[in-house]
């Protein structure tokens, strides 16, 4: 028989390593919390439940196969109702009572500019499909990034398109938002340069008929009119612009302009030739594959591509951080995409990668998941669609 003597030393430390074993072990059981904020309700409607189903079928998908860092992922998902008083207090919930390491998925340009200050100040870390420019020149000192392209690359292709359509004189028509005067200014860059003059008017997105403004559009004769506001404005806008008996061209955004747009505006001539513009997901890619199985939806929109994107960049970033943190997340979330990594297309593949030693090129639902030191995405493709006979077309992806 084989005696082993344990000098006093080791034995007070193992007395200590005994008492606070159960909180190590409880540390290590904690659940790893993550949360979605998406607009469940109000003009983003048709699209947060989607974005936030996504987002909760990866997360299960990480779970089966053993979590993170040995932990398993609670995701919590909230609605920010498209509307920034709503957004905050939702926000306040998700970081100081669940607790939360990252949120991800805001969609209205106002709702992350009201939310991203209470993200960099509690070191949450922040994962938005907003475009407007100036939400990444605000101080987030990289706690955020956005996988939307930002309103100058979307409305120079706005604009480039708008040319392609042979327009002399367009008009655009646009609600109060954080990227309406961007949206101007750029557009009055682009156009003149293809010998396509540029007006606009700026209305208010809670009344009931724009008459008097389409009136005021329709003077100056334009050949296309860009109608950039939301699902419910521009409802009555369309139907404005054809009781006016205008004859050319109608351009809007697909995240306003989609099918709900059409059911709702139950007219097919009200709605056939109208245009829409949006950033193309990676059609035919196997992570595109694999976020339509997570939505269990045939052909995902861009946004839900996007937080499909969010929540495995995040895990794959705090595998690659070694911590569960706001702050691992920042440090680490472009150690997902190395150039030269293995190419991975979910998150399950690229921690087990991570925890072996290796190096990951995540390739997205999106495209590439490449950020400047801003925190803005670097390229992306459009997508360009034309309603006809009440269903959208594809024109061209480019």
């Amino acid at each position: 028989m084989t005696t082993i003597r344990i000098g006093r030393r080791a034995a007070l430390a193992a007395g200590v390593a005994a008492l606070a074993s159960p909180a190590v072990v409880r540390a290590q059981a904690d659940p790893i919390k993550l949360a979605t904020l998406t607009p469940l309700t109000g003009a983003g409607g048709p699209y947060g439940p989607v974005m936030a189903k996504a987002a909760a079928s990866v997360v299960e998908e990480v779970n089966k196969a053993g979590g993170v860092l040995g932990r398993r992922v609670v995701l919590v998902s909230e609605d920010d109702q498209t509307n920034p008083e709503a957004a905050v207090r939702a926000a306040r919930k998700l970081i100081d009572v669940d607790k939360v390491s990252a949120i991800m998925g805001t969609w209205a340009s106002s709702v992350t500019t009201a939310v991203a200050p209470l993200c960099w100040e509690s070191k949450t870390f922040l994962c938005t499909v907003s475009g407007a420019d100036s939400i990444t020149l605000l101080p987030h000192q990289g706690f955020l990034i956005r996988t939307q392209p930002n309103s100058k690359l979307q409305v120079t292709r706005v604009g480039e398109f708008i040319l392609s359509l042979g327009a002399k004189k367009a008009f655009t028509m646009i609600p109060q938002t954080p990227f309406t005067q961007s949206t101007f200014d750029i557009l009055n860059q682009v156009l003149p340069k293809g010998g396509c003059t540029h007006q606009s008017l700026i209305y208010d997105d809670k009344k009931t008929t724009y008459r008097t403004e389409v009136d005021q559009a329709l003077r100056t004769s334009p050949d296309v009119i860009l109608a950039n506001g939301y699902t419910p404005d521009t409802v009555v806008l369309l139907k404005d612009l054809y009781r006016a008996g205008f004859k050319g061209k109608v351009l809007g955004f697909a995240y306003s302009i989609n099918q709900k747009l059409v059911d709702q505006v139950g007219q097919p001539e009200v709605v056939e030739g109208v245009y829409t513009f949006a950033p193309s997901p990676a059609e035919g890619s196997s992570a595109f594959e694999k976020a339509k199985a997570a939505s269990g939806s045939a052909n995902p929109d861009p946004y839900t591509c996007q937080v499909y994107d969010h929540i495995n960049l995040v895990l794959m970033a705090m595998a690659n951080g070694k911590a569960a943190t706001g702050e691992a997340i920042k440090e680490n979330i472009r150690k997902a995409t190395v150039s030269g990594g293995k190419i991975v297309d979910n998150a399950v593949d690229g921690i087990k990668e991570i925890m072996a030693g290796g190096k990951v090129d995540y390739a997205g639902a999106s495209g590439p998941c490449d950020f400047d030191e801003k925190g803005d995405i670097l390229d992306c493709k459009f997508r360009y669609d034309q309603i006809k006979a009440g269903k959208f077309t594809l024109v061209k992806i480019a």
